[in-house]
């Protein structure tokens, strides 16, 4: 078994493998993740969700602001010598010189099935793309994004009406089980790595606050895939009286009318094509709410028109 295993990773997405291994017993001797960021209003401190499970396990952590042109991190990985570095959606780019101080390299779980959806957001883009599966992929980081060589893949349906919170779950804990197959065939020297097909790539960009917003002359199914996809953050929203609403869960509807205009009672609002019926929605400053709660004290009635 290997003595020395280095875990980088940040977000909620990246726990359960770092669980799994603790769990089975390998030895993860170093952890990196992003620093903690201040709160919007810089009253709070946020430490990152695998910074708070590396302090629970009682791991040694590592939180530089960045790797590149850090002579200490730098240093600090090549004494150590690990054996092998796992990365899941670390968040920082790892630079090409730090890729030959692990003896067998470094391994990143990216969540599609490439080279589709290279980048930063591929679970979102995957459902706003209306894609009907996606996947894990398990490969060698290279100096190029997500361009490495892949030793194992593994296919998942995207069910009806899933969200990217959803979908971001059943692919973390299907990898955190994954990933320990993948560390024996390493160590055992079986893993076979092959090159991705450059002519069959996408990019999943990183996801811009402007996508956020609705277009209400948009088909019924492509504002449901972008509430989903978007959900919980930074969520899909629309403008009424000056006023910013997300809506949080949604589903379709059959009824039709001018896009934008609410059609019901029951917050259906018309698209280019049907119209989607809100279940969940949040109001600037509030916190969320199930569509009868909202109506209660809400001015967007029925007629009332969304930006």
């Amino acid at each position: 078994m290997f003595k020395n295993i280095v875990f980088m990773g940040t977000p909620n997405f990246a726990v359960p493998v770092l669980k799994s291994l603790y769990q089975y017993g390998y030895p993860v001797n170093v952890v990196y993740s992003q620093p903690p960021k201040k709160s919007f209003r810089g009253q709070k401190i946020n430490k990152s969700a695998v910074h708070k499970m590396t302090e629970n396990l009682s791991l040694n952590l590592r939180i530089p602001d960045n790797l590149k042109n850090n002579k200490k991190e730098y240093n600090f990985l090549k004494s150590l010598n690990p054996d092998l570095v796992i990365v899941v959606a670390y968040g920082h780019i790892i630079p090409k010189e730090y890729l030959e101080l692990s003896k067998n390299g470094f391994i990143n779980i990216h969540a599609s099935l490439l080279p589709k959806w290279r980048g930063a957001a591929p679970i979102q883009r995957s459902i706003m793309n209306l894609d009907q599966t996606t996947g894990i992929s398990i490969m060698k980081i290279t100096e190029k994004l997500d361009a490495g060589p892949i030793m194992f893949q593994e296919k998942i349906n995207i069910e009806k009406n899933m969200n990217a919170e959803d979908l971001s779950s059943k692919i973390s804990e299907l990898s955190s089980k994954l990933i320990l197959d993948c560390i024996e065939k390493i160590e055992e020297g079986q893993a076979n790595f092959i090159e991705q097909d450059e002519s069959n790539v996408t990019y999943a960009k990183k996801i811009n606050k402007e996508e956020s917003k609705i277009d209400w002359n948009q088909d019924a199914n492509n504002i449901l895939s972008k509430i989903n996809g978007l959900y919980p953050n930074p969520g899909a929203c629309f403008s009424f009286m000056s006023e910013r609403y997300k809506i949080l869960k949604a589903s379709l509807s059959d009824l039709e009318g001018e896009a934008g205009t609410v059609l019901d009672n029951n917050l259906t609002v018309a698209c280019k094509n049907k119209s989607i019926q809100i279940n969940e929605i949040q109001r600037q400053g509030k916190n969320k709410q199930n569509v009868r709660e909202f109506l209660l004290g809400s001015k967007i009635k029925k007629g009332g028109i969304l930006n």
